[in-house]
């Protein structure tokens, strides 16, 4: 039976009346009490003391109460005398408890309100209290964070007992101003709204203690001048000041709080879509209709009419009934039906189930709906059973419930661009929500979708089959899930939860979306592949080891910062043997060569797959599958990015591949190689440096580096094309670091370039026999190899160091007079093959005590503009122009040479000097050649030269 009261009405132009203004106010304290009976209902026994003291733990700064602080902590609420139950509520906590009040003290706080959902039918056990505690608005800024470290105390005690408190704490000025401090955290909207906030205050509000809500004196028709009927109220005396606390009006909510509402509960939506929904939709019903009254005056006005039912003034019925208007006036029938399944489920009131007796309050209310709604026993059925709910059925729902999300995001971003800059919401809030959002929601190659946003309890499967389309015959690649599938023929008729090119990213998509855990029964179909049950185990289980359960939605630290990847995970040969045609007749190949990039004589790679997993800070999963090409350089230079956008938080990379096998060999080799190369590029924290790694796999031989923080490779077959490539010049020093495996028969090459130092040339050769091989890394770390014959170190080493003294020495002239003088040291090294290690010894060589015999041989280099290069000659003071000899240039000086040799003996001839064009590259000029390309060209003349001599005998 619905109550009703004579209507009260008063009109502040024709005259009011204390009477009838206190008889308005207890209407409202009468509404108040049913709905705090409500609130407290909801809760258990031991939880109820939390609404029962809350008030009285902020009137006293007690010992014996929660919160109590020793530092000075404000206390006092105005107009308060606590309750019967309260007082007892207090002895149970503290026997000892006595109250005493004299009264004569200034309150500090004004007044205590819940607000939200308690005492609503969208409130249930899993609900949370929300509470404004108001202080008075000239109190200090250090009381004010006295306060709110009480309020956080009191939160925490509330916690012990499963009650979920946020505490808000400001002043009615500072709100009535915009004023109050707030910031985007998972119960604060920030800057998100205002009077959207203050709507839902006031026809949600419970006042718990201290001030009266000043709004309930002021008619709806007097809204738009609610400050002068609050100053008629205050000066003619009709109130006194003190009993009420004034939060302002609610005429109209301005447009541009809707772009920074909507977008909150898009972000709250990820949590509690229920909610949400029915939030996100109201805005949308207040943007598109703004001639309707906010629903806080609907209430008021219902209440000054005379409306004292509970049910009917029902916060969430209240919103119902406007939104069932609004969609049925629009013939919007799938959206009514979405609206209704959101109040179904936020009320979290099972009716199919026993217990839920008609003689309560939510259930009867809640009864009454659906019966009017029509639904049957099979629909309340399925809503009631949500830990029965599978895949399909959560699929379905979050694709609505993502829709009208989407669809309501899209209304409010159209707004939001005709607003311009005038929306209510910061700049920072709508970029941290947004980033949120983003993480959530946004689609993108190789994100992992999470299909259960609060939606279920569980989706998790007793049984699971993993079916690889080859096993139906044909050339099918892929792999199906299916929910089981003992007998591989009834995949034909069966229903496909979902299809995947990877067995790696069906198993992390079951994993990170609850589908499969260890309990889980599994089938593996392998088809052509040598995917198995246990390989599948294997998988899961390092899935779970290495990723979060469940993955949450980012906190908002992390979305202040830029997203970067906490871990990544490597999944090698996911359901593939690298060695598979033998392990096909039983054969195990064993090799004492076992590097897994170049295994056995044969140097296979076995790294034929690598699935790359990454986490990162704002709590999405992504999967690269690497199948063809260069997988593990592929996969590596992916990681190497990855760490260049934030050295000093280099990602954990973590790799698995299946024990069998060569599974551990294979996964130790990669953990070590990803470690030893981001090390070297990011050494300190810092980078990426400048070098060139070397790794050898299958022969071949990949050298990453660097441009800029873009990483890249480069790929060369055998030694000689490796040393080919190391000779090309630098713009910089950059040293080239071989990889732990790399150059395992060339201990000689490893010991050169351990040995690189900056600052530098460095000469490293080695005799064996009458044979030298010698090796040049210049100043920027090129390398440069050649062979001689060598009849004694002095001729092999004397005529090269004085070629690379002259060299540097002319460098040294070119220098600005006025900058320090660059020097480089030219260093002489020789390899020593010592108990099996290659070392490099330091040898010093002093060419100005060994005399000069024979020509001083010069050449001086011309560009030609074709990008060639013409030398003159100079054989002591004799010149040899190539504009003069032409193609007989080097025979004409081998004559000359052979000419002034007294003994007519054939013995090498060495260039004492050589000067190149800067213009030798046409795209560029370089004032300074790295020493390499003099070597390269002196080589290619010495032995032009040499040759024309052997014939001149």
């Amino acid at each position: 039976m619905r109550r009703h009261s004579p209507a009260i009405a008063f009109d502040f132009d024709e005259g009011i009346d204390r009477k009838t203004l206190r008889r308005l106010r207890d209407r409202f304290v009468a509404l108040n009490r049913q709905r705090w009976e409500r609130a407290r209902s909801a809760l258990a026994y031991r939880q109820q003391v939390v609404l029962e003291i809350l008030p009285l733990v902020f009137h006293l700064n007690h010992p014996a109460l929660p919160g109590y602080s020793e530092k000075g902590c404000p206390f006092g609420l105005g107009e308060y005398q606590p309750s019967d139950e309260a007082l007892a509520a207090a002895r149970r906590l503290a026997w000892t408890f006595k109250y005493r009040d004299n009264g004569k003290r200034k309150p500090d706080l004004s007044a205590v309100f819940l607000m939200g959902s308690p005492g609503s039918l969208g409130h249930s056990v899993a609900s949370d209290l929300d509470v404004w505690l108001c202080h008075r608005p000239d109190l200090p800024e250090t009381a004010v964070r006295l306060l709110e470290e009480k309020a956080a105390k009191v939160s925490a005690w509330a916690a012990s007992l499963a009650v979920e408190l946020n505490v808000f704490v400001f002043s009615a000025d500072d709100w009535r101003q915009g004023r109050q401090q707030a910031e985007v955290t998972g119960e604060n909207c920030g800057s998100a709204q205002h009077y959207l906030l203050l709507d839902e205050f006031y026809r949600t509000g419970i006042h718990l203690g201290g001030c009266y809500p000043m709004w309930w004196l002021v008619p709806v028709a007097d809204e738009h001048r609610y400050n002068h009927c609050v100053r008629q109220l205050v000066d003619c005396r009709f109130i006194r000041a003190s009993e009420y606390i004034d939060f302002g009006a609610v005429p109209r909510i301005p447009r541009e709080e809707f772009l920074g509402a909507g977008v909150w509960q898009l972000y709250k939506g990820i949590d509690s879509p229920w909610k949400s929904i029915l939030k996100l939709l109201l805005i949308e019903c207040y943007a598109i209709h703004p001639d309707q009254e906010p629903l806080a005056l609907t209430f008021k006005a219902a209440v000054y009419r005379g409306e004292t039912d509970p049910d009917t003034l029902d916060p969430y019925i209240q919103l119902y009934r406007r939104l069932e208007q609004w969609f049925v006036q629009a013939d919007s029938a799938d959206r009514l039906e979405l609206v209704r399944r959101s109040l179904y489920l936020k009320a979290g009131f099972p009716l199919s189930r026993s217990g839920a007796s008609g003689d309560q309050w939510r259930a009867r209310l809640l009864r009454e709906l659906v019966v009017g709604w029509g639904w049957d026993q099979a629909t309340l059925g399925f809503l009631d059973n949500r830990q029965a709910w599978r895949v399909e059925d959560v699929m379905g729902l979050r694709r609505s419930v993502v829709s009208e999300l989407t669809h309501s995001y899209r209304l409010l971003s159209r707004l939001a661009r005709s607003q311009g800059n005038d929306s209510a919401i910061s700049h920072r809030d709508l970029n941290l929500l947004g980033r949120k959002l983003y993480a959530v929601f946004q689609r993108k190659a190789g994100k992992l979708e999470l299909i259960n946003p609060n939606l279920a309890p569980s989706l998790a499967e007793e049984n699971l089959s993993f079916y690889h389309q080859s096993e139906q015959g044909g050339s099918g690649e892929g792999w199906l899930l299916y929910r089981d599938l003992e007998n591989p023929s009834d995949a034909y008729w069966q229903p496909v939860i979902r299809r995947s090119g990877s067995l790696a990213e069906l198993v992390l998509w079951c994993q990170c979306n609850g589908l499969l855990n260890r309990s889980t029964r599994l089938n593996v179909r392998a088809g052509t592949t040598s995917a198995s049950v246990a390989e599948t185990r294997e998988l899961l289980e390092a899935l779970e080891d290495n990723l979060p359960s469940p993955i949450g939605p980012p906190g908002r630290e992390a979305l202040e910062q830029p997203v970067r990847p906490l871990k990544i995970l490597l999944l090698v040969n996911v359901g593939l043997d690298p060695q598979a045609r033998l392990t096909e007749r039983g054969l195990h190949k064993l090799s004492a060569r076992n590097d897994s990039l170049g295994f056995s004589g044969g140097r296979e790679n076995l790294v034929h797959t690598i699935d790359q997993v990454t986490f990162n800070s704002w709590c999405e999963i992504s999967l690269q599958h690497y199948a063809a090409g260069d997988t593990l350089i592929q996969s590596l230079k992916n990681v190497l990015a990855a760490v260049a956008e934030d050295p000093r938080y280099p990602p954990q990379v973590v790799v698995h591949s299946h024990s069998s096998g060569h599974g551990h060999g294979i996964a130790r080799r990669l953990q070590e190689l990803f470690a030893d190369v981001v090390r070297q590029f990011f050494a300190g924290g810092r980078g990426p440096h400048p070098l060139r790694y070397v790794i050898e796999v299958d022969r071949r031989y990949f050298i990453l580096q660097f441009n800029s923080k873009e990483p890249g490779f480069t790929v060369v077959d055998g030694l000689t094309g490796l040393l080919e490539h190391l000779r090309r010049p630098q713009s910089e020093y950059t040293p080239v670091v071989v990889d732990r495996y790399a150059l395992a028969n060339e201990g000689a090459l490893r010991c050169v370039f351990a040995s690189n130092e900056p600052g530098c040339v460095q000469v490293f050769y080695l005799i064996v026999g009458k044979h030298a091989q010698l090796w040049l890394l210049d100043e920027t770390g090129s390398l440069y190899h050649w062979q001689r014959d060598c009849s004694s170190r002095r001729h092999l080493l004397t005529p090269l160091l004085r070629f690379l003294e002259n060299l540097l020495e002319r460098r040294q002239l070119r220098q600005n007079l006025n900058s320090p003088l660059a020097t480089t040291d030219i260093r002489c090294y020789e390899l020593v093959a010592s108990q099996g290690r290659w070392q490099a010894e330091r040898r010093d060589f002093n060419t100005d005590n060994i005399p000069l015999h024979g020509l001083q041989v010069q050449a001086v280099g011309m560009a030609d503009g074709e990008g060639q290069i013409r030398f003159d000659i100079y054989c002591d003071e004799q010149e040899f122009r190539a504009e003069d000899y032409g193609v007989r240039l080097i025979p004409a000086v081998a004559h000359y040479i052979h000419s002034r040799r007294k003994s007519g003996e054939i013995y090498p001839v060495y260039l004492t000097d050589l000067n190149l064009p800067h213009d030798l590259d046409p795209q560029s000029y370089h004032p300074d050649l790295p020493t390499t390309q003099y070597l390269h060209h002196r080589e290619e003349l010495e032995r032009a030269l040499n040759l024309a001599l052997s014939r001149q005998g």
